[in-house]
C-alpha cells in the first residue's frame, strides 16, 4: 500500500467518525487548568506568576482569557499547581 493509499484510508476513516458512521479507536482528552483561578488562589499578580513560570505576562493573559491554552510542560506544571498550590512556592524559588 502506498503513502497516498494510507492517507486516503485515514481521511475516509476521519470522515466516517465525524459523520457518526464509525467510532474512534482511541480518543485523547485533558482538562485545561484554570490559570486565572490558580493565580487568584495564590494571591499573586500576573507578573509574579509569569516570572515563576518562566514566561511572559502576555502569555499569562492569553491563558487567562482562553485565547491560548498552555501545552506541554507548562500544562503539566499548572495541573500540578492546581492540585497542590504549595508546589508553586517550590517553583517560584528557582
Amino acid at each position: 500500500m502506498s503513502i497516498f493509499d494510507d492517507l486516503q484510508t485515514s481521511l475516509q476513516e476521519a470522515v466516517d467518525i465525524e459523520q457518526g458512521k464509525k467510532v474512534a479507536s482511541r480518543t485523547s482528552s485533558y482538562k485545561v487548568a484554570d490559570v486565572k483561578a490558580i493565580r487568584a488562589k495564590l494571591h499573586i499578580s500576573q507578573a509574579e506568576f509569569a516570572k515563576a513560570m518562566g514566561t511572559s505576562v502576555d502569555t499569562i493573559k492569553s491563558w487567562e482569557s482562553k485565547r491560548r491554552n498552555p501545552t506541554g510542560l507548562a500544562a503539566k506544571v499548572l495541573a500540578s499547581i492546581q492540585d497542590n498550590p504549595a508546589i508553586f512556592d517550590e517553583i517560584a524559588s528557582h
